[in-house]
């Protein structure tokens, strides 16, 4: 009974020894497997892809009135009334000064009068004629030729008279209703030069030598003008969309370039284009500064990786995942950067996987396990 009893208890060791044994190689060969992955790095990855690039450039520009002009008297005289002040608001033909020109107006009365004598004049004359006419019909060879001759002379120049007479009227009229000054256009006053009892001259000669009334500005739209670099002349078309910024006012829209003189300036470099502003409200005054972002060097389907895929150096460097998961170290050209991406000249192609994460520790040729990443989930970390 002894001897059975010491044979069970030798078995039972026996598988316990056996159960132990592959238990600790199965756990052995686990824990191998599992150094074995752990020395394979995981390598954030993400693809070569085509997008539409273009760079983005903020250029400083000012605003000035859409129209802008100095208003002089075409006649000299003293200034009988201003009817308006700088910041006042006008609607175009609005009164806005009154002269005085005393001999003007002694010359258009004595012009009227010589009208009315010339009317006057006009009737006796056509009176005479048509009277010796009617006779000379009716009574052939009673009226002497000469005499109808000279009332017909008399009647055309009297004709004649009355024509000059209106022609002088006229002018003495015109040069009168210069006296008035009218607003051109919708605007501001933005300067007012005379005030009550000043002696205007003529601005006909020279406007430098003559003393302008007002100065009125069209603020209700704008021009917005910024330089473009010579380098961007070849991106600038009419109704290019931009974004225009005015820090001041803390106000942002979006525009289109309305126009550019097609022509560089030799000092500057620069090509001036415009934008035009509506301001209704007057709340932009000419004279602010804005920021004017536009974009260049737009690559249609360009060739594309991300900024955090290159490798600074004097000859820029990624690494790319090949179809064996190996490392490959390769030189590439780049065209335009992008806040996010570069333009792709040479040494990529389109569905190669790129490395976007830490680069520190691989090495050329490494085996590693990519791992497709949105640049955003990287960013975060």
């Amino acid at each position: 009974m002894k001897k059975t009893l010491f044979a069970i208890a030798i078995a039972v060791a026996a598988l316990a020894g056996l159960h132990w044994a592959t238990t600790r190689s199965r756990a052995e060969s686990a824990q191998n497997a599992t150094a074995a992955v752990g020395t394979t790095p995981i390598v954030a990855v993400t693809k070569v892809t085509r997008e539409d690039l273009d760079k983005t450039v903020m250029i400083p520009a000012e605003f000035r009135p859409y129209a802008e002009v100095v208003l002089h008297s075409k006649v000299s005289g003293f200034v009988d009334r201003m009817n308006v002040d700088f910041g006042d608001k006008v609607k175009e033909g609005e009164l806005l000064a009154t002269l005085e020109v005393p001999e003007l107006r002694d010359e258009l009365t004595n012009a009227l009068a010589a009208e009315e004598k010339a009317n006057v004049d006009y009737t006796n004359a056509h009176l005479i004629y048509t009277r010796l006419l009617a006779v000379n019909q009716t009574h052939p060879n009673l009226v002497a030729e000469q005499d109808l001759d000279t009332a017909g002379a008399s009647d055309g120049s009297a004709a004649a008279a009355i024509a000059a007479a209106k022609a002088d009227v006229q002018k003495f009229e015109t040069l009168a209703a210069y006296t008035k000054i009218f607003a051109p256009f919708d605007g501001v006053i933005t300067h007012r030069y005379a005030d009550p009892g000043a002696l205007i001259q003529a601005g006909t000669a020279s406007d430098t030598q003559s003393l302008p009334l007002v100065r009125i500005s069209n603020n209700y739209l704008l021009r917005l003008d910024f330089p473009v670099d010579v380098n961007y002349v070849r991106d600038i078309t009419a109704g290019e969309p931009v974004n225009v910024s005015i820090e001041s006012l803390d106000k942002t829209w979006d525009g289109t370039i309305s126009r550019f003189t097609r022509d560089v300036n030799d000092d500057t470099r620069t090509m001036t284009a415009e934008i035009e502003v509506p301001n209704p409200n007057l709340e932009i005054v000419p004279g602010m500064y804005a920021s004017v972002k536009l974009n260049v060097e737009k690559r249609p389907k360009a060739l594309t990786i991300p900024v955090q895929a290159v490798v600074a150096g004097s000859t820029p460097m990624v690494y790319v995942v090949d179809n064996e998961n190996q490392i490959k170290e390769e030189p590439v050209q780049l065209g335009i950067e992008t806040p996010d991406n570069y333009e792709v000249l040479s040494g990529l192609k389109e569905g190669e996987m790129v490395v976007v994460g830490d680069r520190s520790e691989l090495q050329n040729g490494e085996k590693v396990q990519a791992k497709l990443t949105e640049l955003s989930m990287l960013a975060a970390h």
